[in-house]
């Protein structure tokens, strides 16, 4: 599996990342089998969230591969929190932070987490009290680095006015079919939809800043409305991206993730299937390097004008 480094850290990273959203759809053994292949694939980097099956995903997978301290150096464990759904709020306050850092060791059977991202935005957000909570758990050992997700250019530097630790992550939502970071690109200075910026450059800002960018949902379109692969509504989309896995001997899954690794941001997609399958065809992406011609017949075809 090719690696990257992970924003400014040493930390090496497999450029696909194992998402841990719907571990609760396995049983035991279909998680152990699940969890032991992606191992076996060099996809150690798996992504958790305290709201991930309102925390019975961390523990499922913690229960599944019977974590030892041993297992546990063969992992890089990721885990998100500050979203609140018994209160229907988001918090960053620094006792939310750490008692969530708590909660989420704890159902992971670990004495540590590679990374924390503070889990979408909070507009009530007090960077000071970020940077406590990031200063304590540091120092406790618990958090090795740090990171944000679905965050702009101005919200990361607000919380860079306290924090003193690099921020190494911002998970995006990020495919095919939502490239609006990609697409307003491509339309600077024009009167049409694409020319709108919608995250302030994002997408520049974490190259710039070197800061790693985590696609997540990379198959689905809109907000969770389904997966474009074999959708009825993107024949082009489907099409060609069926044309070029063809020519490169690999199924359109493979193909789907290898269009996010050509970016030269140096993404790493987090991929949410549970199917042993389909995990190892987006494996099979970290190989395959696509054309420049290619990337933008793809990228056409799902719909998006080039000016």
């Amino acid at each position: 599996m090719k690696t990257i480094k992970l924003g400014t850290s040493s930390l090496e990273v497999p450029v696909v990342a194992v998402g841990c959203m719907r571990m609760n759809s396995l049983d035991k053994p279909q998680a152990e089998r699940f969890v032991r292949t992606a191992l076996e694939e060099g996809a150690n980097f798996f992504d958790h969230a305290d709201i991930y099956g309102t925390g019975e995903c961390e523990s499922i997978f913690a229960d599944a591969v019977g974590m030892t301290p041993a297992l546990r150096e063969q992992m890089i464990l990721q885990s998100k929190c500050g979203i609140r759904p018994d209160k229907k709020t988001f918090d960053f306050s620094k006792e939310h932070i750490l008692a969530s850092v708590d909660a989420i060791l704890g159902r992971l059977k670990t004495d540590y987490l590679d990374v924390l991202l503070l889990h979408r935005p909070d507009t009530l957000v007090e960077p000071e009290e970020v940077a406590e909570a990031f200063d304590l758990l540091e120092q406790a050992g618990k958090v090795r680095h740090f990171g944000v997700s679905n965050q702009n250019p101005m919200q990361i530097q607000l919380l860079k006015k306290a924090v003193k630790q690099p921020l190494v992550a911002n998970q995006l939502q990020l495919s095919i079919t939502n490239a609006t970071m990609i697409s307003q690109g491509f339309n600077v200075n024009m009167e049409n939809a694409a020319a709108v910026n919608r995250d302030g450059s994002i997408l520049d800002f974490c190259r710039l800043h070197d800061i790693t960018i985590q696609p997540w949902s990379p198959f689905q379109y809109g907000f969770f409305e389904g997966v474009f692969l074999g959708s009825e509504k993107f024949p082009e989309l489907n099409a060609k991206i069926g044309e070029i896995a063809a020519r490169y001997g690999v199924t359109d899954t493979t193909i789907a993730i290898a269009w996010l690794l050509r970016h030269p941001a140096n993404m790493q997609p987090v991929i949410g299937t549970m199917s042993i399958e389909r995990l190892k065809d987006c494996c099979k992406a970290a190989d395959i390097r696509l054309t420049r011609e290619e990337w933008y017949d793809i990228f056409r075809s799902a719909g998006n004008v080039l000016p």
